[in-house]
């Protein structure tokens, strides 16, 4: 098992914030990660393949799972704070049945207990080439992470709505804490 609880995971629907938020926080100095899905996306899009979301969302999930598997071991020997905009967890859906060996990854890597879900807010939400889904399924998308979590083992600290330098404020208190400290 390889237990990380200086990465800092940062997960929930499409347009909450999440990157806006990670973007601020590489601002101020500190280490970060981008998200795969989009890029995942916009490969397989660029390339006419099918392993994209709204096509063959299996394969969409697998590949991103994997690549995220690779980001988290490519940085395990590191000691300093990492944020990570989505990560191996978000591959996992009550929709599809992932592989043993992705599942058996997943359960052995491990980012801190506490990770950071970003709720559905219909003010900032954005639909893109990449971000197709609607506000319905943004909204459902919440529920399927914080059962994801659960099934997992992590705590869900929900990030308040507000500006961004308030959500920053937010996480980097709770980043700070003792995971085992209640919120």
């Amino acid at each position: 098992m390889i237990n990380k609880p200086n990465f800092f995971l940062f997960t929930g629907g499409p347009g909450v914030g999440k990157t806006t938020l990670l973007r601020h926080l590489q601002g101020l100095g500190e280490q970060v990660v981008e998200e795969t899905h989009r890029a995942v996306i916009a490969e397989q899009m660029a390339a006419g393949s099918r392993a994209v979301p709204w096509d063959d969302y299996v394969a969409c999930c697998e590949l991103c799972v994997r690549r995220d598997i690779a980001k988290f071991d490519a940085l395990a020997a590191d000691t300093a704070r990492v944020f990570f905009d989505r990560g191996i967890l978000d591959g996992f859906d009550p929709r599809w049945t992932p592989p043993a060996d992705l599942l058996a990854a997943a359960h052995a890597r491990r980012y801190n207990a506490r990770v950071f879900v970003f709720p559905p807010w219909r003010e900032i939400y954005e639909t893109d080439a990449e971000r197709r889904q609607d506000w319905a399924e943004a909204e459902a998308t919440f529920g399927r992470i914080l059962g994801g979590l659960d099934r997992f083992g992590y705590e869900a600290v929900v990030v308040p709505k507000g500006k961004v330098a308030a959500r920053a404020a937010f996480v980097l208190e709770h980043a700070l804490q003792d995971p085992a400290s209640p919120t």
